[in-house]
């Protein structure tokens, strides 16, 4: 068992030097400040640079500059093949990630800064902790509109109070790209990997997964032998026996498998078996690649892994952006329709239309703009925006803090919004904001983040140190307050709740000024399963088949493809009472597996396989043979398109074939006379 981390510094040579390279860089590039020059004490220049610095030198000074470098060229690469990256966890904590493009979360605190001249500033309301919350200014110095940026993080969050930390940088791909494995091949893949099966020793693997027996496959092993060997039923008096001897099975490996993003990197001058024996997952060759044959969890400090997660999020900006042509890169994060979705349903444009029982349920449904929307579009999140009404960007990563932490907002949180009249603003929602506050209100940096460190991660629930609240009651923290950290079991991250918020405002902004695309995008990537006759419906007919999902969900009928069917309709339903519809599957403009937008800009046209136990092979099918134009029968299509005659009952049950003749013949004359 390696005792240390052996980072992977002999693959990717000068690690060290092209990370502070382009670190400096791009902080030259941003705001005109340059690594050898010394800025006053206290001006804006010189606590940006000195903090750069500072988790520079943590970084290197603990061997980590490789990681950091690994994870710039992953996001690279992804960038230069057109796809975008999102970072998940607290690595947007880290100013050198920011400086490194490996996240998009500024953690510095709020400042202005002029694209133009360079001119910065901090924001004069010291009490804001987002950028994104400023008013619009332009430059005193050029009179250019300026950028604003920062979310008040700091950096010990993800490096530790020395930067001493491992980094474990994780990383959200476009799930399309992830899926593709391109990710294992970099610009310097030559001398960062020596991947793939045929190799003896690979220097990239996947992180296997060891899949172990639980009690109820003990216990039915034990049973099945009683039945195969021993040839007899397992009699009553039996049965503590067969717990007995099950007991002794819990825990035995029953088969391996893959993490769905986790890759592990070797160092060029040691072997995989310095660490684990390698091994196909469930020892399945087809699969493509090798996997670790010990759990990752035994060589977590010992060996690098790289998190590549696929993720929806990415898939769905990028499809969102090629539908509509406006990068997401380029949505303000401070749009006033798009924040006040999280409190009313104003920009969406609903209408109250159908019977009196639609138009309740739609009022009473659609209070706010947020269904749909990543984060914000569970029950659980519904309710709780709905109580406590964000309305700046802020707000929102507070939400996404209480929605993802534990004991955070029920009974804790909640009952200080309501009952106490306090603002989001005042509660705890990250972990970070516990530093920050502690900080503002004195208490040493050091203790500090030892108290941070405690509360956020107290899954066990022990009490608070004597020595935690002795300083906070010294420091003037409010009993409240304190009795709030007593009660948290786990803290989200700031910088992930970031990551996540400003990814939630962009499709938000879609929904606001480019719905047909969001509600195309949203039913091809975050939908599984449809009740198309429902979605096709009119709005009467819609909301009956809703409201009969909800009450059979309310006796616990329903099961996952249900909800996800519910979950389609309550969408749909959104839509139609915008203006839009959903059309039916039409052979003409139906994709095979997408959903589209019709000619009108109004319809949102389902795909093919949207019919269920349609083929994905059938409707490509559909798809080439209309290359030859229009079908002129049921008999053409299905000549044209090779398909059987379930698939045409299929179509023909779903509408599609409304209006078509059954064979290419016509009758001109009837001579029945």
């Amino acid at each position: 068992m390696k005792t240390r981390l052996y980072t992977p510094d002999a693959n990717l040579p000068g690690s060290k030097e092209k990370l502070e390279e382009i670190c400096w860089t791009n902080l030259k590039n941003r705001y005109g400040i340059d690594r050898d020059i010394e800025y006053p004490e206290g001006s804006p220049q010189a606590i940006i640079k000195d903090r750069l610095a500072q988790e520079l030198n943590g970084i290197i000074g603990n061997g980590y500059a490789v990681t950091y470098y690994i994870a710039h060229l992953l996001v690279k690469k992804a960038a230069d093949d057109g796809f975008f990256v999102g970072s998940r966890g607290s690595v947007g904590s880290s100013f050198a990630a920011t400086m490194a493009d490996i996240t998009e979360v500024n953690p510095l605190a709020p400042h202005y800064v002029c694209p133009h001249c360079k001119h910065l500033e901090w924001a004069e309301d010291k009490l804001l902790k987002s950028a994104y919350d400023l008013p619009a200014k332009k430059c005193p110095e050029c009179g250019q509109p300026m950028i604003t940026a920062g979310q008040s993080i700091p950096f010990q969050v993800f490096l530790g109070f020395h930067a001493e930390k491992v980094p474990d940088i994780d990383l959200n791909f476009d799930a399309d790209y992830q899926s593709r494995g391109e990710l294992l091949s970099t610009p310097e893949e030559n001398k960062l990997y020596k991947a793939g099966k045929t190799v003896d020793s690979p220097h990239v693997i996947r992180a296997g997964t060891i899949s172990c027996s639980e009690e109820k496959n003990a216990i039915g092993y034990v049973k099945g032998y009683y039945e195969r060997v021993l040839r007899k039923p397992v009699a009553l008096n039996d049965n503590a026996y067969v717990k007995y001897i099950a007991s002794k099975c819990i825990g035995v490996k029953k088969t391996t498998g893959q993490h769905p993003g986790g890759i592990v990197v070797i160092p060029a001058d040691m072997e995989i078996f310095d660490f684990s024996p390698y091994q196909y997952p469930a020892d399945d060759e087809s699969v493509g690649w090798l996997t670790t044959h010990y759990e990752f969890a035994s060589m977590h400090d010992s060996c690098l892994k790289l998190d590549e997660l696929g993720h929806v999020d990415p898939l769905a900006l990028r499809k969102m952006k090629d539908m509509t042509g406006i990068d997401f890169k380029t949505i303000p994060m401070n749009d006033k329709k798009v924040l006040s979705l999280f409190t009313t349903n104003k920009a969406l444009g609903i209408m109250l239309s159908g019977n009196s029982d639609t138009q309740k349920f739609i009022a009473d449904t659609y209070k706010t703009g947020s269904i749909a929307l990543p984060e914000f579009g569970t029950t659980f999140v519904q309710g709780l925006i709905k109580q406590a009404k964000p309305h700046t960007f802020n707000d929102l990563l507070i939400i996404s803090g209480l929605s993802h932490g534990t004991d955070v907002w029920n009974n804790n949180a909640q009952d200080l919004i309501m009952k106490n009249n306090l603002e989001l603003n005042d509660v705890i929602g990250c972990r970070d904001d516990i530093m920050n506050y502690l900080i503002d209100m004195g208490v040493d940096h050091g203790l500090a983040f030892k108290i941070m460190e405690f509360i956020r991660k107290n899954k066990a629930g022990k009490p608070l140190k004597d020595e935690f609240i002795t300083a906070m009651k010294e420091h003037n923290v409010p009993d409240w307050y304190i009795e709030s950290c007593k009660k948290i079991r786990y803290l989200f991250p700031r910088a992930h709740a970031t990551a996540y918020v400003m990814s939630a405002v962009r499709v938000a902004w879609y929904k606001v000024y480019k719905p047909a695309a969001f509600y195309a995008v949203y039913f091809s990537t975050r939908c599984d399963s449809f009740d198309i006759k429902a979605m096709t419906s009119p709005i009467d007919k819609m909301v009956a088949t809703i409201k009969e999902y909800q009450t059979r969900r309310d006796k616990k009928q329903t099961n996952a493809t249900d909800e996800e069917k519910l979950k389609a309709l309550l969408a749909a339903c959104e839509a139609t009472a915008r203006g839009f519809k959903v059309g039916k599957v039409d052979l003409m403009k139906s994709h095979s597996s997408e959903w589209t937008i019709g000619e009108d800009g109004k319809t949102i046209v389902p795909p093919f396989t949207v019919i269920p136990n349609f083929g994905i092979k059938a409707a490509e099918a559909i798809e080439e043979a209309r290359k030859e134009g229009e079908f002129l029968s049921i008999e053409d299509l299905k000549d044209r398109a090779n398909l059987g005659s379930s698939t045409i009952d299929a179509l023909r049950e779903y509408g599609s074939l409304d209006g078509m003749n059954e064979s290419n013949q016509l009758s001109l004359f009837d001579f029945s006379f």
